[in-house]
């Protein structure tokens, strides 16, 4: 969710601050994972709304004084070119969702948890995100096939 490397270090710190005060309220413990997501992101949106920027950042970049993290290199690996373009076009709530599934290998259970709704909900809203994805991916492509097709077109009329 967020850009500066900097800035998710003193989050994530200040979510495990609140997970440890916190940590009495946890009623199942095999819900944790799900429960410490929940903390983080409520942390993150809390942080971006306190300066007003509630918008999707791309996941992949880094604040130009670091050098990138092992994560960073693999989401940029797994986030590139269209798939990242798509995920930037699909519903913020949707993203969230599909993300925690995907890359955070959520079951339904601890998605619905992180998330903060029941389980069939964050199956509906997981099922809505891939849905939102595959069209936005077929958009992409469609582009891409374009953009092909205008740049064979300018090599044959040079030709």
């Amino acid at each position: 969710m967020l850009r500066d490397t900097e800035l998710a270090a003193d989050l994530t710190q200040d979510a495990f601050v609140k997970a440890y005060k916190a940590y009495d309220a946890l009623q199942k413990p095999e819900n944790a994972r799900a429960w410490l997501y929940q903390i983080a992101h409520r942390v993150a949106l809390d942080d971006l709304r306190r300066r007003r920027i509630v918008r999707f950042v791309p996941l992949v970049g880094e604040a130009r004084t670091t050098t990138p993290s092992a994560e960073h290199l693999v989401m940029e690996a797994r986030l590139s070119g269209d798939l990242q373009r798509a995920l930037g076009k699909i519903p913020e709530r949707q993203r969230q969702a599909l993300l925690l599934a995907e890359l955070h290998d959520m079951t339904g259970l601890e998605l619905a948890a992180a998330l903060g709704v029941s389980h069939v909900a964050a199956r509906a809203l997981l099922t809505r995100a891939r849905e939102s994805l595959r069209q936005a991916l077929a958009i992409e492509k469609a582009v891409d096939v374009k953009h092909e097709a205008d740049l064979d077109a300018a090599r044959e009329r040079r030709q």
